[in-house]
């Protein structure tokens, strides 16, 4: 009976004790509880960000999304990672983690092997079209035949005895009927050469000023200037194949055309006069191909088409007509004594 009172007022005694023992566990249970739990939801969201960024990789890698290859959205996961089931012990936060990390990494090697077989494909296919694309190309043309050409020097190769007839240049048609279609018989073979004719071209040589186009044309001049006709008119003929908009190219087309004028072959020479004023009325040589069509037109007996030239002349190019080309002009309407 004594102990009992005396036990009560022990326990009495240390119960302040006890109660602030129990608050201090609480406020530890309670302080470390968050502490835990913010801990786990950093690093939930650091790998939450982390699988977001490996399924947009996969979209870039695959824009299709194909189910081929993403066989982890296809069938449920199963090893460490799978959630646990009913029943099942609970893993650790931190065994869970390391399990989606190890998801993570695999998934990620998958999609770098495939992306580097996909590459390696994208060349095969590459190599072999370009194999296709090689084998079916045409074989590249030989060079053409080239005849008698005049020399650019005195250092110049003389033709051979035999040489082939040159590439024959595209004559240009008329425009229009002012011709009436008409056109120079078909050349005959070219005679070779003589050597003292061989030695007056090579005799003229070809300037060097930097400008090839202008070089090309200053040659094709000389050689016409020499009267070396045939040889004059195959140079102009190659300055406009080679330069068709140079600024000389109004002064090579009534050059050449000249050049068959005086070679004494109108009918060549009339259709260069006709392209070169007909496709540009103000080229610089346009009014002197114009004039000389109307010569032209009297040296083959056709004054019509002269007087309808020269007409044209007085219309478009007054100031020529009264001007630079005024004595051409009175002596060819002279010639073609227009009513």
């Amino acid at each position: 009976m004594t102990s009992t009172p005396r036990r009560a007022r022990g326990l009495l005694a240390a119960g302040p004790l006890m109660a602030l023992a129990l608050m201090l566990a609480g406020t530890l249970v309670t302080t470390a509880t968050p502490a835990h739990a913010e801990d786990s939801s950093d690093q939930e969201v650091r790998l939450r960000k982390l699988e977001a960024e490996v399924r947009a990789l996969q979209r870039q890698v695959f824009p299709g999304g194909d189910r081929k290859f993403f066989p982890q959205d296809a069938t449920p996961q199963t090893g460490p990672a799978a959630a646990p089931q009913p029943g099942m012990p609970a893993t650790t936060p931190i065994t869970d983690l390391l399990s989606r990390m190890d998801a993570i990494e695999a998934q990620n090697t998958r999609l770098t092997s495939q992306n580097e077989e996909l590459a390696n494909r994208v060349r095969i296919l590459e190599a072999a079209r370009a194999q296709a694309l090689s084998a079916e190309a045409p074989p590249p043309a030989p060079p053409p035949a080239v005849g008698y050409a005049p020399s650019y020097g005195p250092a110049a190769t003389p033709a051979p005895a035999a040489a082939p007839a040159p590439r024959p240049a595209a004559r240009p048609a008329p425009v229009d009927g002012d011709l009436g279609g008409q056109r120079a018989p078909a050349a005959g073979p070219i005679a070779r050469p003589s050597a003292q004719r061989l030695a007056g071209v090579q005799a003229i040589i070809k300037p060097q000023t930097g400008d090839a186009g202008e070089d090309e044309y200053t040659y094709g001049f000389k050689l016409w200037e020499a009267k070396f006709y045939p040889e004059a008119e195959q140079q102009l003929k190659l300055f406009l194949d080679h330069y068709p908009r140079h600024r000389r190219s109004s002064y090579a087309r009534n050059l050449l055309g000249r050049a068959y004028l005086d070679e004494g072959k109108p009918r060549e020479a009339a259709p260069w006069f006709l392209q070169n004023y007909q496709g540009d009325k103000k080229g610089d040589r346009a009014a002197d191909s114009l004039l000389y069509l109307a010569e032209t037109m009297v040296k083959m007996k056709d004054t019509n088409r002269a007087c309808i030239a020269l007409a044209e002349f007085a219309d478009t190019y007054k100031t020529e007509a009264a001007g630079r080309l005024q004595g051409q002009y009175n002596s060819t309407t002279a010639l073609a004594k227009c009513n």
